[in-house]
């Protein structure tokens, strides 16, 4: 036996996880670059090192700093020239400030090894991850980032990166790009304001409100499951259960603003709104629009059948929706849908239609009953009888005995049946019959 414990409220909860900060320096030749009144790698340190001091007051957040491209020369042209110069921890803020100014550019842009290599600076716990590549320049050995920044993220490693790009060519942006969310620093006034806008994305609350609206685009619906998807991953972030309150009002949900989301709104059929605009530190609300009605299977009177289901789809598909059962209430999208009930013989409704906030009422008449008392042996099967003379096989006997009770619904019928005693298919026993609601009818099987 499995019995729900608090756990049940774990989303509301669970502790927010801690922060982890990796600033990812490129230290190649290039930055030693003029740049204003300095040069690119002297506005990066000094920047950097404010940064870090900023950094310091916020509770739950570590820092860590690697470089690459300032180890060798670049006549050594080593694209293994990357190295953790200090790792996470609690108040290393002095520590990264003393390693910036020890650092001096000298080699090449190994963005793709540096990439793989930070994947071990992360302690494996559950933090938030996040990645900060500052570079003037593109990939220098030959590797691909981007294939190598979406594995690293798929395998959870850190959360999408975010890409500083210093005096680069609006040509070549994509290749950042796709990296992470880049940055151009097109200034050193610039550069200060993306590292401030990179924190603020980081570490603020982000809050969404989900509207679920009707066909008038009123945020009516309610009571649904939605299930915020990492778009990247295909995993499930957030799972929730739609609310309003009594003055109509959607809840509020804290979400983390640094993974890409797509919303399925789990109605029948589902609704998959992708690649939410969700704007980090702010609260967002997202529309979708999800108007519903309700479809409701009934049948009067008293059923032979134990259990009636009937299969939904959507109409003039061959894709099954739903499988709801008689006597039941379900709600569906606006729409049309094709019903198959499974009663014997089947029975198909088409383009039932399905509207805005109200009940479409569905009904068949009650079966009746087919009774075999004979208790014989035999091959047999029983066919529908069409007023056009034609008929359509249903169902085989039972080989080892005869006898039965089946429900059928009301019309003509025959059974074709031949003993295993039998010595000629001429001793075939033929019977057409007609069930009524609620009514049984006999046939006796004979050898003729």
């Amino acid at each position: 036996m499995f019995t729900a414990t608090g756990a049940s409220f774990a989303q509301e909860q669970k502790p927010r996880p801690k922060t982890r900060i990796l600033f990812l320096l490129d230290a190649s030749g290039s930055m030693l670059a003029k740049w204003e009144d300095s040069d690119r790698m002297m506005v990066a340190k000094n920047l950097l090192s404010h940064l870090v001091d900023s950094l310091d007051r916020y509770e739950n957040v570590e820092v860590a700093l690697r470089a690459y491209g300032h180890q060798f020369g670049r006549e050594r042209n080593d694209c293994k020239d990357t190295k953790l110069e200090v790792p996470f921890g609690e108040d290393n803020a002095d520590a990264i400030k003393k390693k910036l100014e020890a650092i001096v550019p000298r080699g090449n842009t190994p963005i793709t090894y540096s990439l793989q290599q930070a994947a071990g600076d992360f302690p494996e716990d559950r933090s938030r991850n996040v990645l900060i590549l500052i570079t003037d320049g593109l990939e220098s050995c030959g590797g691909d980032p981007c294939a190598t920044s979406e594995a690293l993220q798929k395998k959870r490693i850190f959360l999408r990166p975010f890409v500083i790009g210093i005096g680069i060519e609006p040509q070549h942006e994509k290749q950042l790009n796709c990296i992470g969310q880049y940055f151009n620093a097109a200034d050193i006034k610039t550069f200060e304001t993306v590292l401030s806008e990179i924190v603020t994305q980081a570490l603020s609350q982000t809050t969404v409100s989900v509207e679920l609206l009707d066909e008038q685009g009123r945020p009516t619906e309610t009571g649904v499951n939605m299930t915020f998807v990492n778009a990247l991953t295909g995993e499930a972030e957030y799972d929730y259960v739609h609310y309003l309150d009594g003055k109509g009002k959607t809840d509020v949900l804290d979400v983390d603003a640094l993974l890409p989301y797509h919303l399925l709104i789990n109605t029948v059929p589902p609704v998959l709104e992708r690649d939410l605009s969700i704007k980090p530190g702010k609260h967002n609300v997202v529309q979708v629009k999800a108007p519903q009605g309700e479809l409701y299977l009934r049948q009067d009177g008293p059923s032979p059948y134990r259990v009636l289901n009937t299969i939904i789809r959507t109409a003039g598909s061959d894709k099954t929706l739903n499988v709801q059962t008689f006597g039941d209430r379900h709600k569906y999208l606006t729409g049309r849908y094709d019903l198959e009930i499974l009663t014997m013989p089947r029975i198909i409704i088409r383009n039932v239609e399905v509207k805005q906030g109200e009940t479409n009422t569905i009904t068949i008449p009650p079966p009746g009953q087919l009774a075999i008392p004979t208790q014989v042996q035999g091959f047999g099967s029983v066919y529908e009888l069409h007023e056009s003379g034609a008929q359509r096989w249903l169902c085989n006997l039972p080989e080892d005995n005869s006898k039965l009770t089946m429900a059928l619904q009301p019309g003509k019928y025959k059974i074709v049946y031949r003993m295993k005693t039998a010595q000629s298919s001429k001793f075939t026993f033929v019977q057409d019959f007609t069930i009524r609601s609620g009514a049984t009818t006999t046939v006796r099987i004979f050898n003729r």
